[in-house]
């Protein structure tokens, strides 16, 4: 029998990530990172392989180096580093060896970072805030009060905001001399230099509604300084960009709709000065933008032949898509897994991708953009995953009301058809979250354990088409719940699932949605929420995006749609729940608050149901992916613990 995928895969695993080709497309730099279990801390740094050979080797002598980005004429490594303090800065190394050399020294650290086209310069984005406490501030000689002006007053991962913007600053790789060129009200990301190397585009949200509204536009402004020109007139949003080769115009990722942000369903676009925006693809695909400040856009690329290459997602997989710029033929590269990252050569021949398949925590993957072949990189994970065989993955599809649902069913890697299984049902975040073909941690630690694990995308998932995701909109706990509850009837006509075993779980939406389904659905022996919504009212004034988010999901604002707000919260239906519930949520949560487990947790003890609440120190909202190691090992461990004990009356 195999062994399981345990909770300690969080020490275990080897992560890579952020890919960078040299131009010649001859060496791949990247980050190789794993846990050091007796410090409990990450440790990353630079490692550089031989495409050829794909023998590699460690390039920096950090313990937190991460983001290497090759110079053009690629002769330099740029790489960020912390300084003494723990803000990132950027570190340049020559290629041929050397010392490392920081070139950046600024108080609100470093994210985006671009290199000029003539190699001597680069742009990036440094946190601007006038409110900083200086460097030996002791809070416990001198408290300081916040004072509140804004709505997005702070923001998950971040914490708090107050005064402070994200700006573009550039540096002198030579000299070290660095100005900043943005300042105003607004976030800016995502720096690109046209190629002449004159002038920087970037995206920022520095829109007159950017408290209340997600909108998002392109600039441009001269790399010497002054004035910015905006480029995105006609689209609503956007989350990346290249230049073409001639300068002359952009392609961009982004959204022509005002309820559909490119966050959720994007396009691919075309804008020049003075020309309506052209759209290249339809909503049958959704250009990948990251998510900024926390998640950089994957690399984009107009090559001299009028192509362009991105990654792009549909029906839960990724691929690796050209799209013509002149008449918007679409021609799928490679595709498979779940593709994050990815790095082209120079003469656009090769491109290097983090993919992550559904038997793989995620490896660098190389690919002919001619023939589409493909070749893995990376395998530092090869011996842990003979020895713990991931579960098996199969897709099915069934239809109701209008639309068909697929979902993700995972059986355990020893799976007989003639056995009996409990089944846990995982519920995806969003609602525009998608279950795609990757690994996913939390899954593969429940099937591997020996529980079939149902991961449905209803209505509302991302990659299906803009109908199909925006029809959960003022709906949260209607059809997008059928849809779900379908999905557990059809998979539970299998016979080998033991329909009197069955556990429920999911995280952010999926906490709501799990919440929502024990308050109306007796038939699970066991629920894990992890940092539900389950007051609509009370989340709209206490979440970072309660207001711009909530308003658009939920049926406007909420003193106009309070009976709304009130129908649509799990809180409401508390009464009715018997199943025992387990919640787990992070105590600096901004996204979905800790006040929202609490309330539910309160309800239901005070109704005398079956409940623990679970709170997880320091933590975000994304914690459970890159919070501190013991946490996420503890939230793994309380999901198995929860559904053996109540699910299988193990524990």
């Amino acid at each position: 029998m195999p062994s399981p995928i345990t909770p300690e895969l969080v020490y275990e695993l080897v992560s890579v990530a952020s890919p960078s080709l040299s131009p010649d497309g001859g060496r791949l730099a990247f980050v190789r990172s794993q846990v050091d279990r007796e410090s409990m801390e990450t440790w990353s740094q630079i490692m550089v392989m031989d495409v050829a050979s794909g023998e590699s080797s460690p390039f920096t002598g950090g313990k937190s180096d991460s983001g290497p980005r090759y110079s053009p004429d690629g002769r330099h490594l740029a790489f960020v580093r912390p300084d003494d303090a723990g803000k990132s800065q950027i570190w340049v190394m020559p290629t041929g060896g050397g010392e490392a050399r920081k070139l950046t020294d600024v108080a609100g650290g470093i994210t985006d970072m671009a290199w000029s086209p003539d190699s001597g310069v680069l742009a990036f984005v440094s946190d601007i805030d006038p409110d900083r406490a200086p460097d030996d501030y002791d809070p416990k000689k001198e408290p300081r009060v916040s004072v509140v002006r804004r709505i997005r007053y702070r923001a998950d991962g971040l914490g708090w905001r107050g005064e402070a913007f994200r700006h573009i600053f550039v540096v002198d790789r030579e000299s070290g001399e660095t100005r900043q060129l943005t300042n105003g009200e607004g976030d800016d990301s995502a720096p690109a230099w046209s190629p002449d190397g004159s002038t920087i585009a970037f995206v920022s949200d520095r829109r007159p509604d950017r408290e209340t509204a997600t909108h998002s536009d392109v600039y441009v402004t001269p790399a010497s300084g002054g004035g910015m020109e905006l480029r995105s007139q006609g689209l609503s949003s956007v989350a990346a960009l290249c230049w073409s080769p001639s300068g002359d115009s952009m392609a961009v990722v982004g959204s022509d709709d005002d309820i559909v942000g490119a966050g959720w369903q994007s396009w691919l676009f075309v804008i020049e000065p003075g020309r309506a925006p052209r759209k290249l693809t339809d909503d049958s695909i959704s250009p990948a933008g990251g998510y900024a400040p926390l998640v950089p856009a994957p690399d984009m690329r107009w090559s001299y032949d009028g192509r362009i290459s991105f990654i792009a997602d549909a029906r839960g997989e990724s691929a690796i898509y050209q799209a013509d710029a002149g008449t918007g033929d679409l021609r799928k590269v490679t595709g498979g897994g779940l593709m994050s990252q990815v790095s082209f050569d120079a003469d656009m021949k090769t491109a290097v991708a983090l993919t992550t398949p559904p038997d793989s925590a995620g490896d660098l993957h190389a690919a002919d953009m001619t023939s589409g072949a493909v070749t893995q990189l990376t395998d530092f994970n090869r011996k842990y995953f003979e020895q713990r065989p991931p579960a098996k993955l199969e897709k099915v599809t069934h239809s109701r009301n209008g639309f068909e649902i697929e979902s993700r069913v995972l059986l355990p890697p020893d799976f007989d058809p003639g056995a009996s299984y409990p089944l846990v049902l995982d519920i995806h975040g969003g609602p525009h979250g998608v279950f795609s073909d990757s690994f996913n941690p939390q899954q593969q630690v429940l099937a591997t354990a020996g529980y079939i694990v149902l991961a449905v995308n209803p209505r509302g998932s991302s990659t299906y088409g803009t109908d199909f995701m925006t029809a959960v909109l003022d709906d949260w706990g209607g059809e997008d719940y059928l849809d779900i509850m379908s999905a557990v009837d059809f998979i539970c006509e299998r016979d080998y699932v033991d329909e009197s075993r069955l556990g429920i779980t999911g995280y952010s939406y999926g906490g709501f949605m799990s919440s929502w389904i024990i308050g109306h659905d007796t038939r699970f022996k066991a629920a894990v929420v992890g940092a539900p919504c389950i007051n609509l009212s009370s989340m709209y004034g206490t979440s970072d995006i309660g207001v711009r988010f909530g308003e658009v999901q939920w049926g406007g604002k909420r003193w106009n749609a309070l009976d709304a707000f009130l129908e649509h919260s799990p809180l409401t239906y508390a009464p009715n729940v018997e199943t025992p519930a387990l919640l787990m949520h992070g105590e600096d949560d901004h996204r979905c608050p800790i006040e929202q487990s609490e309330q539910y947790f309160v309800t239901l003890k005070r109704l005398g149901k079956e409940v623990e609440l679970v709170r997880f120190p320091g933590s975000s909202h994304g914690f459970v992916r890159t919070g501190h190691p013991r946490l996420r090992e503890e939230y793994l461990s309380r999901l198995l613990g929860w559904m053996d004990k109540h699910v299988r009356g193990v524990g």
